[in-house]
């Protein structure tokens, strides 16, 4: 039996990727356009690779209330289920409960925007997705009627070009990571040039708790760090790539089913479910 060199196609891999990643950035030098031109590299990047059933975009993530969030880098999310994206002024709206991960992106993970450090920056746009009110209802799978699932969780990260902290270790970055809390806490990150990183979380959902939207707030306002793992910088799109592929099909799987009828109620209008 014939063997081929796993590790070898893995490199080519990142090699692939680190290549599609620079192609859009490499000769935009106007402040705005290079940070359009980043956001939009790393998602033609996503776009790529990932399976074709998730959507990648820029976008304003809205709830059956009419709230929304911040404007997001990159959201990952799905257009199978969910029966509408609202596209508006050039920007898309899409219904909180058709979102799996949102993400951050700048060209340095040491920067600040005000008083604030990016990493706290994008926690606090992550905080404004997980915030919104997301619904569950009854679906029908394989003729049968299964009831509304709880609400899944929704990755947040920060993906960035390098790391330009003074202390060229973990330490600073983990203390970053480490001050986010709550539905501000952050899941995952890359910095295409030192490394992937991933944090693991101790605690689990109440499933005693039947209010699913207070369900999830309180999973993540309880959890707490027990663990930040960190993969070497020759590998990081690699490692980036399989852990939230893993993320997204073991952890998350398929999003609930969305209640159209609380979308509907805003225009005065009762869906009939049955026919």
């Amino acid at each position: 039996m014939s063997k081929i060199n796993l590790k070898q196609l893995f490199e080519g891999l990142q090699n692939q990727m680190v290549a599609q990643l620079n192609t859009n950035r490499e000769f935009i030098t106007h402040p705005g356009s290079k940070g359009d031109s980043l956001e939009n590299a790393w998602i033609e990047w996503l776009q790529k690779y990932l399976p074709n059933r998730y959507s990648v975009d820029k976008a304003i993530i809205i709830d059956h209330e009419g709230n929304t969030s911040q404007q997001i880098d990159i959201v990952i999310y799905d257009n199978w289920f969910t029966p509408f994206i609202f596209s508006q002024n050039g920007f898309h709206y899409i219904p909180a409960e058709g979102v799996y991960a949102v993400f951050e992106v700048k060209p340095d993970i040491q920067g600040n925007v005000g008083d604030k450090s990016y990493i706290e920056y994008a926690a606090e746009k992550i905080e404004s997705v997980r915030i919104l009110k997301r619904t569950s209802t009854d679906m029908i799978n394989s003729g049968r009627v299964t009831p509304a699932r709880p609400l899944t969780k929704i990755i947040g990260g920060i993906l960035s070009s390098t790391n330009s902290f003074t202390h060229k270790n973990n330490d600073t970055i983990i203390q970053h990571l480490s001050g986010q809390e709550g539905l501000k806490s952050i899941d995952i990150g890359c910095i295409a040039d030192y490394g992937f990183f991933y944090i693991d979380y101790k605690g689990e959902e109440n499933t005693q708790e039947m209010n699913f939207n207070t369900r999830i707030v309180d999973y993540y306002n309880n959890r707490g760090i027990e663990n930040i793992t960190f993969s070497n910088s020759e590998s990081s799109l690699v490692s980036f790539f399989l852990q939230l592929t893993n993320y997204l099909q073991q952890a998350i799987g398929t999003i609930p089913a969305i209640d159209l009828n609380a979308y509907s109620k805003t225009i005065g209008f009762k869906i009939d479910k049955e026919l």
